[in-house]
């Protein structure tokens, strides 16, 4: 330090070190500590916290959720009753629920189509069906579902053909019934295409259309309806291996549904179908004409007025067997198994003629004088009578 250099004046009171030892002094800057460090949780840590919560809120919304959907999943109802629903063609699996919540079947259309979408997903495609179903509000709507998409559970209505009625009377049957019109009825009987289809050799289905109670859907179509007939008669004819009895008599499988068409048509009476069979074997094995009225008046529909007359029995249709030799050229009505049976097992009897005695049985006459002396006796006996049925000469 220059210790000659003269120093500056400095304020009163105050002492003024000297410059070069103020210059030598270290500086010392004082600068603001940083904040403390936090120790809670960070933004990674509140995140989680908050997924935590929305998670527990979505699950409790899920548990109720379920509750009200597995009591929607319940039977509307403990007690088993049939409710029949009408489901439209085209109806979606939506609008069906819809229906079916509407018929009281089940208690949410929302549950029927959520079990629609999880099934469809799950285990394959799901098809519902459409028409009227005998459905069961007694059951979940998981084997609700099922039912509607098996097919198995249609509404059916019975449709009983007695024996002996003959397409026309069946046509009229299934036009009352609603299952078609009348006229359609008798145009697919007479269509030789779908005949053959139906594998028959035949120019109408008169006969094959066998006599038995069905039951059908609503709205199914004729042609269901006749091959469900027409497949009944060839079980029928096969489980009875009436080929077989056929080939024996020397008789086709269409002879012997035309023979048993008149045999049906002339007794009800169960006893006596296999001796009216002997009885037109005998004629037919002796040349004789049939001379059965039911061929003549099969040959006047369906324009017969209920009275058969001396000119319908001279009139030379291909029916009339009081005119043509052997049998018709076809059935004149649907025979069921007993006449079929009759004919292909008749009784051996040395009968020729027989005559109505106006109370469903038939007097049995192995000659004519018999014959006529007992037709006399029945017309006597019941003037009122439109006269007894009989084996004419």
């Amino acid at each position: 330090m220059n210790k000659d250099k003269p120093q500056k004046p400095g304020a009163p009171g105050f002492i003024l070190e000297p410059e070069e030892a103020a210059s030598e002094r270290p500086i010392h800057v004082l600068i603001d500590p940083p904040p403390p460090v936090s120790t809670g949780p960070g933004w990674f840590s509140r995140f989680f916290a908050l997924l935590g919560i929305v998670i527990f809120g979505g699950l409790i919304l899920a548990f109720f959720a379920f509750l009200k959907f597995s009591v929607l999943f319940l039977p509307p109802q403990e007690v088993s009753r049939e409710v029949v629903v009408s489901i439209p063609e085209g109806a979606t699996p939506a609008q069906i629920g819809q229906i079916l919540e509407g018929a009281g079947v089940v208690k949410s259309g929302a549950a029927f189509y959520w079990a629609f979408r999880v099934i469809n997903k799950f285990k394959g495609p799901v098809v519902l069906k459409a028409g009227e179903m005998a459905l069961d509000p007694s059951l979940p709507v998981w084997k609700t579902l099922a039912w509607v998409a098996d097919g198995k559970h249609y509404k059916l209505y019975p449709f009983t053909v007695a024996e002996g009625k003959n397409i026309y009377d069946i046509a009229q049957m299934a036009a009352t019934a609603g299952f078609g019109s009348r006229d359609d009825f008798l145009a697919l009987c007479r269509d030789r295409s779908f005949i053959s289809s139906l594998g028959l050799e035949a120019k109408s289905l008169e006969g094959y259309l066998f006599p038995e109670t069905y039951n059908f859907p609503r709205g199914t179509p004729l042609k269901t309806i006749m091959k469900t007939m027409v497949d009944t008669f060839a079980n029928v004819w096969r489980k009875g291996n009436y080929d077989e009895a056929a080939r024996r008599l020397g008789l086709s499988r269409h002879q012997v549904v035309t023979l048993a068409s008149i045999v049906e048509k002339e007794t009800g009476a169960p006893r006596e179908r296999p001796i009216i069979a002997g009885v037109f074997f005998n004629r037919l094995a002796k040349g004789m004409r049939l001379q059965t009225d039911p061929t003549v008046i099969y040959g006047l529909l369906p324009d017969f007025d209920g009275n058969i007359t001396r000119n319908d029995l001279a009139n030379p249709h291909p029916y009339n067997t009081y005119v043509i030799a052997g049998l018709p050229p076809g059935p004149i009505a649907n025979p069921g198994a007993a006449a079929l049976s009759a004919v292909l097992k008749p009784d051996f009897v040395p009968f020729y003629y027989f005559v109505s005695k106006n109370d469903g049985t038939h007097d049995f006459s192995e000659n004519l004088a018999d014959h006529n002396r007992k037709v006399t006796k029945y017309q006597r006996l019941n003037r009122n009578a439109q006269g007894g049925r009989s084996r004419r000469p």
